[in-house]
């Protein structure tokens, strides 16, 4: 099958030659395939950022693209390279979990080691297998080679552990899962479980009641609650950065209790 194109995703920054490096051997290989840029901003070697950002992205795109990330701090050791097929979706991943948070659907992941050399570059760095490995595989794939090629099913991959989530009837303790470029504060608790009537929520010591629908509800400086368009409960200020106000970092406890206001 020929692929619709090729997505890269990295932690290298703007600056540097690396993502044009595995653009320049994608071309090489495949000239005519459309490269599409998800991100290079991913915080350097953070692969809960990975995580979340690909499972946030991934599902929006159509079935038939190859979306390549390199988020490795395990570059050079054992770790594996991995080809994965997961809800309709191809990805070339290092095997630390950084897909495993993209949701499944009804079928288990299909996942395929990298053990083909002949799709890889002839010399392959200690330390860029990006560029030596996942793009040339990347190409190859585009111009429709079966996947099956590229190395053995397995059924043992990591898996990176989900953030911790304890719900009780009138009360929920989760995290800080994701901060976004505003300084919005994502956390792992589901908007749907939210307990019914008036909420009390804290975080890093400070306390809100209630909810908003938007932004616009609460005026210019308020720390308010409400539910991301990712469907967990955020917490922002208005026209602000939550995380620079309230000194917090991913993996801060949030806890939401019903309120008897």
């Amino acid at each position: 099958m020929n692929s619709l194109g090729i997505t890269l995703t990295t932690d290298f920054g703007d600056c540097s030659p690396y993502v044009a490096a595995m653009k320049g051997v994608i071309l090489s290989i495949h000239p005519a395939v459309r490269l599409f840029d998800l991100s290079h901003a991913i915080p350097p070697q953070d692969i809960r950022h990975a995580a979340h950002f690909l499972a946030a992205a991934i599902p929006y795109f159509p079935p038939g693209l190859i979306h390549v990330v390199v988020v490795d701090p395990g570059v050079g050791s054992d770790r594996a390279l991995l080809y994965v097929e997961v809800a309709g979706h191809r990805l070339l991943v290092p095997d630390n979990g950084c897909w495993t948070r993209i949701p499944s659907g009804d079928q288990p992941p299909l996942v395929r080691r990298l053990t083909e050399r002949r799709f890889w570059r002839p010399t392959v760095s200690a330390t860029f297998h990006g560029r030596d490995i996942l793009a040339p595989v990347a190409a190859h794939l585009s111009l429709g080679i079966d996947p099956a090629l590229l190395g053995p099913v397995v059924d043992e991959w990591v898996r990176l552990p989900s953030p911790p989530l304890r719900q009780e009837p009138d009360r929920m303790v989760g995290e800080v899962a994701f901060i976004d470029h505003f300084g919005n504060l994502i956390t792992n608790i589901p908007g749907e479980a939210l307990p019914i009537g008036p909420l009390r929520i804290s975080v890093a010591g400070r306390q809100l009641t209630g909810m908003v629908r938007t932004y616009a509800d609460a005026p210019a400086g308020t720390l308010v609650a409400l539910v991301s368009s990712q469907g967990t409960l955020e917490i922002a200020v208005v026209q602000g950065n939550a995380a620079r106000t309230l000194g917090v970092r991913v993996g801060e406890m949030v806890e939401v209790s019903a309120s008897s206001d």
